[in-house]
């Protein structure tokens, strides 16, 4: 789908589809009245007899005489009462759009919701969201299908309308985000959709080599099992032991700022397929942990957009892959292994292994000479028991990097929460046969995992975000999200002093 800017005049500017805003009780957008008004008043009378509804979120898709307006349908979207719109609540009525879009049969479009007001949000900002809602609507994961239906009428091009050509360059901007942004997130979705039989370590690497070739500026580095035994990776091994698929230590390196200046290292949770090992999990939904990967292919699309956009950062992306499958020569309750770092863990549930392959990358990292580390990862149920679907539990041992990432978040729209990380939570990992115990003995299970990694990262400043809730969906809408890509790319356009909300 292409995406340009234009400014003009509503009743001047031609296309399939023009997309305006009303707001309870009866307000039409600026774009909205001048349309109406060239129309002798159709989106006034259907508005007085109740056939458009204002209400947030609700599409109304009313088609016009070509003799009259320049465009042949217009889709109007409500707002509800309020006057100037929430970002959340923007964000609703973008997606609303793009979805009634999407079955209108309309080819191209013209929005002109850029020009409603938003709570301390900027034109590009508003750009950007746009682009976000109408690559969410289109997006299919059929590559599987042996019978796939393309639409008749295929939506091809979103064209922002601006009020004035000052604002071009603003939207622009947003654009360019958006559509960088939105690229990565199909390509984490689309990662994390494939069935584990597909999805596997090696096919990870290959996707990284994929990746490169795409964008020169990208280098990779693929780990085996030999180099990681070379590590002394034991902790990442002890997990693989149980796959006949080898594991895979995956370094993408991308250098666009300067030489001197220190990276900001992603690490992602790349478990391919997490049956549970010997600690097997129960066999309802346990196709799902398919999506055990998802921190990985967030990584991975954070790696596509910033080289995408050419981002002046050093950014490097570590994904630490294998399956975790019971065999006769997995891990067991009991056993201990020797991690990197030279720290011995003793695994008391096969099930805790996705801190067992992080904690060996975590050591690895340090190589980098890193400013910031920030690992994410499908790490526990028990940050879904404590924060839901909404939000990604958020913890770590440098409180301005953490509150980087809340803003982040929050301008984002894609928000984290902090949990904290207190001595007495570490105390539950007390083991009486090695240094560490791979569980805590207590609740809090997300705040004793990261407690877990916290103890690989003390040499730099780190944070943890557990995506558990938000990776995936489950039910009618199952797949991947591609969250927390939005999130993670404010942060580093924040960093690079491009951070404008």
């Amino acid at each position: 789908m292409d995406f340009n800017v234009k400014s003009g005049a509503a009743d001047k500017l031609r296309g399939a589809c023009a997309i305006v805003a009303v707001s309870a009780p009866r307000r039409l957008s600026a774009a909205g009245a001048r349309l109406d008004k060239a129309s002798g008043g159709r989106l006034s009378a259907l508005l007085k007899s109740a056939d458009i509804d204002p209400e947030l979120g609700k599409t109304t898709l009313v088609h016009c005489a070509a003799d009259t307006l320049p465009v042949s349908r217009l889709l109007v979207v409500g707002c509800g009462k309020d006057k100037q719109l929430t970002p959340k609540d923007f964000i609703a009525v973008a997606a609303a759009s793009a979805r009634a879009l999407q079955g209108s049969g309309a080819t191209d479009a013209l929005s002109y919701l850029s020009e409603l007001e938003v709570a301390e949000r900027t034109q590009a900002w508003k750009a950007r969201q746009i682009v976000l809602a109408a690559r969410d609507a289109v997006y299919r994961f059929d590559e599987l299908k042996s019978g796939k239906k393309t639409p008749k009428q295929r939506l091809r091009r979103i064209t922002v309308v601006v009020e004035a050509r000052d604002q071009q360059s603003a939207a622009k901007a947003g654009v360019a985000k958006g559509s960088a942004i939105a690229n990565g997130m199909d390509l984490a979705r689309t990662l994390g959709n494939r069935p584990g039989n597909l999805c596997t370590p090696s096919d990870l690497a290959r996707q990284a080599t994929l990746l490169k070739k795409t964008y020169p500026s990208l280098k990779v580095d693929v780990l085996d099992r030999k180099a990681m035994e070379k590590h002394g990776m034991g902790a990442l091994l002890s997990v693989a032991r149980g796959s006949r698929q080898p594991p895979k230590l995956i370094v993408m390196e991308y250098r666009g700022g300067k030489k001197t200046a220190k990276p900001v290292v992603l690490v992602g949770k790349g478990v391919t397929f997490d049956s549970g090992g010997i600690s097997i999990k129960p066999g309802k939904a346990m196709d799902e942990m398919k999506f055990d990967m998802c921190g990985a292919a967030s990584v991975f699309g954070c790696m596509r957009a910033v080289a995408e956009l050419g981002l002046p950062i050093n950014l490097i992306g570590v994904v630490p892959a294998t399956e975790n499958l019971p065999d006769g020569d997995a891990s067991k309750p009991g056993d201990i292994v020797t991690s990197m770092s030279g720290q011995t863990i003793e695994i008391l549930n096969t099930d805790a292994e996705g801190r067992l392959i992080l904690c060996d990358a975590l050591t690895y990292v340090k190589k980098f000479n890193p400013d910031v580390v920030i690992d994410l990862a499908t790490l526990t149920g028990a940050c879904i028991v404590a924060l839901g679907h909404e939000t990604s539990g958020l913890l770590g041992n440098h409180q301005p990097l953490i509150d980087a990432l809340l803003a982040a978040g929050q301008s984002a729209c894609d928000r984290a929460w902090q949990l904290p990380l207190w001595s007495e939570y570490d105390e539950q990992l007390a083991s009486n046969f090695a240094d560490m115990a791979n569980i805590g003995n207590g609740g809090a299970g997300t705040i004793t995992a990261a407690s877990f990694l916290a103890r690989f990262t003390r040499d730099y400043h780190w944070a943890h975000l557990d995506i558990a809730g938000v990776a995936w969906k489950s039910g009618g809408d199952k797949g991947a999200t591609g969250r927390p890509v939005p999130l993670l790319m404010q942060y580093l356009f924040a960093r690079c002093g491009k951070g404008e909300t």
